[in-house]
């Protein structure tokens, strides 16, 4: 069955009610938006000409799902989880997203970080079935038509990704349109966004891990990674093809490697309506713990001075987002990056000497830092001495650099140092929290990338935030899908951050936690789409969407029906035989 043999007819609040089927048989078992599996009910059974074809018993959804947990325990390991959890949902999208939902703490890690890193690796030998489309120079110049046999699915969001930056470990080649099944995923999971509007694509460009293009099994284009003007032309038609045939679905760019990542967001600003969670979603939920700490400190962000370590895409990504935090506080340009210090692998980032582009708008001029006399000044610790910081930020990949010398210079200048180790995995955090906790006394308010144990500190059990892109990404879409915006702007990842800040209540920041967790993903997700909705409308960027139009005072209470109306939970719909 194609899925063009199915039509998804939406209520007034574009939430998908019914489903028409124009197929029937085993046919219908082909098509994973519409199969049921064994909970076909019988009625069903006989209209969809499915009689005889399942076993005469049937079961409910939580049958169903109680069944697929004992499955997924029963696996020898997590990428035995994830391949069986991917084939559920290529088979049955509803049951595989019930699924997750049962438990989405656990089942995250598994369809997305850590365990899809291994999936991107792997991608070529575990191929099971076709997820999204792979645009390479091939067939690029056919994008428009391919990108119009998806219009019946009324694409909302796609996730796009030239495969380059994955997770850490580079480039994946093809491989790399797992991040993009798994980031849609949560887009269902927080936003509530119907997996029939998700759509993920790979920009094949080719690959230069040798590994891959040495390997027989690689499905990927086999060429090395096209580059220059050939890599512009090529992000150009798939930019023009995709406005052309979606010109209102968000479009969200990943993994690109650092420049191409501030290139791609900056020169389709205007023109789509795009963003790069790499950095601008690491920026907004590094702000949120920045923010939530401010309630416990009971101070200002405008008082604080910060040293974000790793000055790659996520690095200057919260670099942005301070600086728009800050402007919204008072500063203005200049004084707001006076308070930011960017550091790379050479140490503080200084306008004196060669650097990529992206990176320019932090540099610090040396002749403005009088402590400055030498390159052994622009170490981390030095820095963070005579630069007065009081919130540490790391996103370099380097285990450790958070050291015992460079958390006592920060606590000579603030008694509650905010203190946020951010790389993943885990064994990349530039620090431990226990560590953290035992250098500072419990002082410290923490927040980390990867997720890590409760410590126990003086009795008392306190709870690490870890700051997850998933408490903005998809709240981010349902609040641009609902308030009908036309570009998403740098005010709605500040937006998005205070949301995400306020959703920590007093009882969770007096054990220690900056973040919300990730059981409340769901009910985040809708407090930061009201909030990036409602700014949308107050900075005069939304238009009428396809279910509203908001010109009045009551918008915001409006636009807060639609978001909750208009999300789809994993639940089956009514089929209608055509």
């Amino acid at each position: 069955m194609s899925e063009n043999s199915a039509m998804f007819k939406y209520d007034e609040y574009g939430n998908t009610r019914e489903i028409y089927v124009y197929d029937s048989g085993s046919a219908i078992h082909t098509n994973a938006f519409i199969n049921k599996g064994t909970a076909f009910t019988f009625e069903e059974r006989r209209r969809l000409g499915l009689v005889s074809m399942l076993p005469p018993s049937t079961r409910t959804l939580e049958h169903q799902v109680e069944n697929s947990r004992d499955k997924v325990a029963n696996k020898e390991n997590d990428i035995e989880r994830f391949i069986y959890i991917r084939s559920l949902f290529d088979r049955n999208v509803t049951l595989g997203h019930a699924l997750i939902r049962s438990d989405i703490a656990r089942y995250m890690s598994i369809i997305y970080t850590p365990t899809v890193g291994l999936a991107c690796q792997h991608y070529s030998s575990m191929f099971r079935s076709a997820n999204g489309l792979h645009f390479y120079p091939g067939n690029i110049e056919y994008a428009e038509d391919v990108l119009r046999r998806f219009q019946q699915r009324d694409i909302r969001v796609a996730v796009v990704t030239d495969n380059q930056g994955i997770l850490g470990i580079g480039d994946q080649g093809a491989g790399g349109i797992a991040i993009c099944v798994g980031k849609l995923m949560l887009y269902t999971q927080g936003a509530g966004i119907a997996p029939w509007h998700c759509l993920p694509i790979s920009l094949d460009v080719g690959t230069n891990n040798e590994a891959l293009l040495a390997d027989d099994d690689y499905l990927g284009w086999r060429h090395p990674r096209i580059t220059g003007d050939q890599y512009i032309d090529f992000v150009q038609r798939f930019a023009r093809a995709f406005r052309n045939v979606f010109p209102n679905a968000l479009c969200q760019w990943e993994d690109f490697s650092k420049q191409n990542a501030f290139a791609i967001r900056d020169a389709y600003l205007h023109d789509l309506i795009s963003f790069n969670d790499d950095i601008q979603g690491t920026g907004a939920v590094a702000l949120a713990g920045i923010l939530a700490a401010m309630r416990v400190k009971k101070e200002q962000l405008k008082d604080q001075v910060f040293l974000i370590h790793g000055a790659g895409a996520g690095g200057i990504g919260i670099a942005e987002q301070i600086r728009t935090a800050l402007c919204e506080e008072g500063l203005n340009w200049q004084e707001a990056v006076s308070r930011i210090y960017t550091l790379d692998s050479r140490g503080l980032v200084t306008s004196d000497r060669e650097m990529l582009p992206y990176k320019v708008n932090f540099a610090r001029d040396p002749a403005s830092l009088e402590w400055l006399k030498d390159k052994s000044d622009l170490s981390l610790e030095n820095v963070v001495k005579k630069g007065g910081v009081t919130v540490l930020i790391g996103t370099s990949g380097q285990p450790g650099c958070f050291s015992h010398d460079v958390v006592q210079s920060i606590m000579e200048n603030t008694d509650m140092p905010v203190i946020m180790p951010l790389s993943n995995p885990t064994d990349h955090a530039e620090a431990v929290p226990a560590d953290l906790y035992r250098w500072t006394n419990g002082q410290a308010l923490i927040a980390t990338g990867s997720p890590f144990p409760d410590i126990l500190h003086n009795g008392t059990s306190c709870r690490i935030g870890q700051a997850n892109n998933v408490f903005v990404f998809p709240g981010v879409g349902l609040g641009v899908l609902a308030s009908g915006a036309r570009e998403v702007r740098p005010e709605f990842f500040t937006a998005a951050a205070r949301a995400v800040a306020g959703f920590v209540g007093k009882e969770e920041l007096a054990k220690g936690a900056l973040l919300p967790p990730v059981t409340a993903l769901a009910d985040v997700s809708l407090a930061v789409a009201q909030a990036v909705g409602e700014s949308a409308i107050k900075l005069g960027v939304s238009r009428n969407c396809a279910f509203s139009t908001f010109q009045h005072q009551d918008d915001p209470v409006r636009l807060k029906e639609l978001i909750r109306k208009m999300r789809w939970i994993p639940d089956y719909l009514p089929l209608v035989p055509m």
